[in-house]
């Protein structure tokens, strides 16, 4: 897979019409197209193909010559099931920043839980998590870490070549926040839900890089196995008046309808300190993706956590992601760092919170969470809802 100066891969997403059928039959009519099917393989169908077709989401990418293309858009204005084709965007970890250098923040006693628990109120909250599945879709995961060797996890790897095995450590790092352990023999708790049930999707590489397409296998693989939430610090930058996704906004629709969740970080793109704010990124700037800005100690902004700045793509809420404690893969163990990804898992594993203790899916939990959420003095552009709360 190559990468284009516009930041595609030269695979096309095809997005299929609601009531579709037989879309596998028409693809290959239609171009010539030889796809698989997520629900007939393991994730590897993803590069043995021509196309991969995601059952639960009503998408396929594909591998398509410019004829090929010409015919698919074609079709789009004929009866069937083919409703848009778009070019596979280039995506990445939504990599962490410099931590703040404001010698006016607080200092915050993290002796028991850290200071992103104690903001979101997870350490007062009777829920745990506990029969809630929440996805992670990242860099992977360390399967040998040793705070986690009682948890249930599930993992794949849509990745070609790669095991589910961070080699990077972001992946771990936002498993650590949504889904770690609260009680230590040294540190703090770390975990929101601490007692959820995980799931590793490994969607980026050991480089923290990806695609649009091992991304939305991933979120149909979260789908199938039931998953409340699905928790994504990835992406690609936007700019102003850039339109989202059209088929990204359909899969989160489909998702939600079928009581998944997902919540996507807004992007570090920003630099406040000089009065610059980027607008969110994709794929959070879906109107159906929950968006999350990330917030310092102080309650104040992040510097570089991007914002609302025009009818495209809003913040939803904000979470805690400057200098964020959490886990790291060993030898190391534990790391702190910075960005809208560390907001991304409290908010998720908020949400799992709420699904165990009010039974709420898919649009109720995005509703639940809102109302939850603690107001700011901060703009509404910056923080959405206000700063998301345990129940």
């Amino acid at each position: 897979m190559t990468t284009a100066a516009d930041g595609t891969t030269g695979r096309y997403l095809v997005l299929l019409e609601d009531d579709w059928t037989d879309a596998t039959s028409e693809l290959n009519r239609v171009a010539g197209i030889r796809t698989a099917d997520t629900a007939d393989g393991e994730p590897s169908a993803l590069w043995e193909a021509d196309g991969l077709l995601m059952s639960e989401l009503g998408v396929a990418l594909v591998n398509a010559d410019e004829e090929q293309v010409t015919a698919l858009a074609r079709a789009v204005d004929e009866p069937g099931p083919i409703a848009l084709i778009e070019p596979e965007r280039y995506v990445q970890a939504i990599e962490p920043t410099a931590p703040s250098t404001d010698a006016e923040a607080p200092t915050v006693d993290e002796t028991l839980f850290t200071w992103g628990l104690q903001a979101t109120g997870a350490p007062n909250s009777t829920a745990t998590g506990e029969g809630i599945k929440l996805a992670v879709l990242d860099t992977g995961f360390d399967l040998k870490h040793p705070d986690f060797a009682d948890r249930t996890v599930v993992s794949a790897s849509f990745v070609q070549g790669e095991e589910v095995q961070d080699g990077h450590g972001h992946g771990t790092h936002c498993i650590g926040t949504s889904c770690g352990p609260r009680e230590l023999d040294s540190g703090p708790g770390y975990g929101v839900a601490y007692k959820s049930d995980i799931y590793v999707g490994k969607v980026l590489s050991n480089e923290g890089s990806g695609a649009d397409g091992g991304i939305l296998s991933g979120i149909d693989w979260a789908i199938t196995n039931g998953c409340a939430v699905v928790s994504m610090s990835l992406g690609a930058p936007t700019e102003k008046g850039q339109a989202f996704s059209r088929t990204y906004e359909r899969v989160a629709t489909r998702a939600l309808q079928k009581g998944t969740l997902i919540i996507a970080a807004a992007g570090n793109e920003s630099d406040r300190r000089v009065g610059r704010i980027n607008p969110v990124g994709h794929p959070a700037n879906c109107p159906s993706i929950m968006a999350v800005s990330a917030i310092d100690v102080a309650r104040k902004m992040a510097w570089f956590s991007c914002g609302t700045v025009d009818t495209i793509g809003a913040v939803d809420l904000t979470g805690p992601g400057v200098d964020v404690y959490s886990s790291w893969p060993v030898p190391l163990r534990y790391k702190r760092i910075s960005g809208t990804s560390m907001a991304t898992p409290h908010a998720a594993g908020v949400a799992a919170l709420i699904a165990q203790a009010t039974g709420a899916r898919g649009l109720e939990l995005w509703a639940r969470l809102s109302q939850l959420s603690r107001r700011l003095p901060l703009p509404g552009t910056d923080v959405g809802a206000g700063l998301v709360q345990a129940p």
